[in-house]
C-alpha cells in the first residue's frame, strides 16, 4: 500500500487520503447519529406505552370490568383506546396473567405472555409497571405494562400492557435515514472539495515539489551548508535561528551543544545587524566587522516570499583567511608588475645599446650603460638605507619600474628615512595604501602631463607618526571634491571602473587610525600626505567593535 501511494502524485496522494479521511469520519458519524435516534425513538415510544398503561390502569371502569372479570365490557373499551392513543394493542388480564381483552377474539382467555416466556411478574406479583421490547402474538412491539389495583388501590386485580408495534419506529427511522443519508453525502463532498483545495494551496506552498524531491533537497541542503567553509545562519521575521552550520559555530567559538535553532539572534549575537536587512530589504555586501579581536568579512541578504521580507540568511568568514590570499596576491601582482616592466624597459636599452654598438658607436653605449646602472644602483642604494623593510622596499622599486614603463619619472626623496615600522602595522596593509596613492597619481600625471611627467614621493618615520608625501603633476582635486574624493565610485577621471583605490585606501587608514590629507602641490598638482600612528590604534578599532554579523 505505501509503495502504491509513493507511485501517485502529492496532489493525489492528499485527495485520496483526506478524502478517505472524510468518508471515516462522516460514515462513523452517520451510524452514531442512526443509532442514537433508534435508541431515542424506542425510548420515547416505550415511556409512552408505560404512560398509556399506567392511565387506562387508573380508569374506575377498568378496574370494575377487571374485578368482575367482564370480557363484554372490556373488549370494545381497550379496542376504542388502543383507537385513541394509536397504539397496536392494548390488552387487559386478570391477576392471573389471563386474557380479558385482545385484538384477536380468540386470544381472549388465554394466557397472557410472549415468546420470551414473560408470565408478567414484576406487573402482578411486585406491583411494579415496566417497559419490555418482545414478540408477542401480534409481533414484535414495545410495550408497558402496568398492574390494576382494586378500588382501595390494595390488591392487584389485572394487568394492563400497551404495545406499540416496532415496525413503526422503523418507518420513523427510516425517514430520518434518508435525510441523514443526504446530508452525510453533502458532508462528504463538501469535504472532498476542501480537500482539492487544500491540496492545491499546500503544493503550491511548495512550488510544487513532490515529498521525495523535498526530502532530497533537504538532504543536499544539509550536506552543502557543512561544505561550505564560510559561517552561514539565517534568521526568520522573527529573528530567530532557523539555520546555522558548523562553521559558523566555529568561527563563532561556539560549542556544537549549545542549541541555536529556535533561539533570538540578539541572544547569541546581541549586536547582530541583520535586522537591518530585516527592515528595509537591502542586502549587504563584502562589509567588514570586528567580533572582538576578530575581523570578519560578511554578507547579508534578504529572503523574500512573494514579495514580503521573511528572514535574513548572513554568510560570513574571518578576514585573515582572505588576507592571506590578498596577501600572496599582492606580492605576485607586484613581482608580475616588476617583472614585466623591467623586461619592457630593458628590451628596449638593450636594442638601443645593440643599435649603438653595430654602427660603432661605443663610446655612447657605454655611457647608457654606465648610466642605466649608475640610476638603478643609486635608487637600490637608497632603498637599503631608507627602507630596510624587504615588502616596502620591493613595493617601491616596483613603482619605480611601472613608472618608467609609462614614461614618468617617479622621484624618491633622497632624505626619506623608513627604518621604524611597528611590527603591529600589516606590510600588506601599507604597500597597498602606498601603492594605490602611487597609480592614482601616476594615472594623473600621465593624463595630464603625458610622457615625461614626475611624482615624487618622501617618507618620513620620525616623531610618533609614519608619513608619506606624494606629488603628482595632475589638474589638481577643487575643494568641493575633496570631501567626496574618497567614496566608493567618485573619481575625477570621468570613467567608469574608477573610485576604488582611493576609497581603499580611506578604509585602511581608518583601521590603522590614521588620516589622509590632500592639499595643493608646488607643482601644480595635488600633495596626498598620510599620517600612520606608530601606536596601536584604539579608536578606529573601538568604533568597529560590537558590529556583529
Amino acid at each position: 500500500m505505501t509503495n502504491f501511494l509513493r507511485l501517485l502524485k502529492l496532489k493525489t496522494r492528499m485527495t485520496l487520503m483526506l478524502g478517505v479521511m472524510a468518508l471515516l469520519q462522516t460514515g462513523t458519524l452517520g451510524l452514531f447519529a442512526l443509532n442514537y435516534l433508534n435508541e431515542s425513538l424506542e425510548e420515547q415510544v416505550a415511556e409512552r406505552a408505560l404512560d398509556v398503561a399506567k392511565v387506562i390502569a387508573a380508569m374506575p371502569e377498568i378496574i370494575t370490568a377487571v374485578e368482575e372479570k367482564n370480557s363484554t365490557y372490556l373488549q370494545p373499551l381497550s379496542l376504542h383506546l388502543a383507537d385513541t392513543t394509536n397504539a397496536r394493542f392494548v390488552v387487559i388480564g386478570d391477576s392471573d396473567s389471563v386474557r380479558l381483552s385482545h385484538p384477536t377474539f380468540s386470544r381472549i382467555g388465554k394466557p397472557m405472555y410472549d415468546d420470551e416466556g414473560d408470565h408478567n411478574e414484576p406487573a402482578l406479583l411486585e406491583g411494579k409497571p415496566y417497559v419490555r421490547k418482545a414478540t408477542g402474538s401480534l409481533g414484535a412491539s414495545i410495550r408497558g405494562k402496568a398492574p390494576i389495583f382494586d378500588q382501595k388501590g390494595d390488591v392487584i386485580v389485572g394487568i394492563v400492557s400497551v404495545g406499540f408495534m416496532l415496525d413503526t419506529v422503523d418507518v420513523i427511522l427510516s425517514r430520518y435515514r434518508t435525510t441523514l443519508l443526504i446530508v452525510m453525502l453533502s458532508a462528504f463532498m463538501a469535504s472532498i472539495l476542501i480537500a482539492i483545495w487544500f491540496s492545491n494551496h499546500f503544493k503550491k506552498a511548495i512550488f510544487g515539489l513532490e515529498p521525495e524531491q523535498i526530502g532530497l533537497l533537504f538532504e543536499e541542503r544539509n550536506a552543502t551548508l557543512e561544505s561550505i567553509r564560510e559561517g552561514i545562519i539565517s534568521i526568520n521575521a522573527d529573528g530567530r535561528i532557523t539555520t546555522c552550520n558548523r562553521a559558523a559555530l566555529n568561527t563563532l567559538n561556539l560549542s556544537d551543544n549549545v542549541p541555536l535553532l529556535g533561539e533570538p539572534i540578539q541572544k547569541i549575537l546581541p549586536d547582530s545587524q541583520m535586522f537591518e536587512v530585516l527592515e528595509d530589504g537591502q542586502p549587504q555586501f563584502d562589509q567588514e566587522f570586528w567580533l572582538g579581536d576578530l575581523c570578519l568579512i560578511t554578507n547579508r541578504l534578504p529572503v523574500r516570499q512573494e514579495g514580503q521580507i521573511i528572514g535574513v540568511v548572513s554568510s560570513f568568514r574571518p578576514k585573515d583567511e582572505l588576507a592571506m590570499v590578498s596577501r600572496k596576491l599582492t606580492r605576485i601582482k607586484q613581482y608580475a608588475d616588476s617583472l614585466r616592466s623591467q623586461t619592457h624597459e630593458y628590451s628596449n636599452k638593450l636594442h638601443t645599446i645593440a643599435g649603438l654598438i653595430q654602427i660603432g658607436a661605443t663610446k655612447e653605449a657605454l655611457a647608457l650603460i654606465g648610466q642605466e646602472t649608475e640610476n638603478h644602483q643609486a635608487l637600490i642604494h637608497l632603498l637599503v638605507a631608507a627602507v630596510p623593510d624587504p615588502i616596502l622596499a620591493g613595493c617601491l622599486l616596483g613603482k619605480y619600474n611601472r613608472a618608467s614603463e609609462l614614461g614618468l619619472t617617479l622621484t624618491i626623496d633622497p632624505e626619506s628615512h623608513m627604518t621604524d615600522i611597528p611590527n603591529h602595522i600589516p606590510r600588506e596593509q601599507l604597500v597597498s595604501i602606498i601603492g594605490n596613492l602611487l597609480d592614482n597619481a601616476f594615472e594623473t600625471t600621465l593624463l595630464t602631463q603625458g610622457s615625461g611627467g614626475d611624482v615624487c614621493l618622501t617618507m618620513t618615520d620620525l616623531g610618533n607618526d609614519l608619513i608619506f608625501e606624494i606629488e603628482d603633476q595632475g589638474a589638481g582635486i577643487p575643494p568641493e571634491e575633496q570631501e567626496r574624493i574618497f567614496e566608493r565610485g567618485v573619481s575625477t577621471k570621468g570613467k567608469s571602473g574608477h573610485g576604488i583605490g582611493l576609497h581603499l585606501v580611506y578604509k585602511l587608514l581608518d583601521r590603522l587610525g590614521g588620516t589622509v590629507t590632500i592639499d595643493p602641490a608646488d607643482t601644480g598638482g595635488s600633495r596626498f600626505t598620510v599620517y600612520i600612528p606608530k601606536n596601536a590604534p584604539t579608536t578606529g578599532i573601538e568604533t568597529m567593535t560590537g558590529e556583529i554579523i
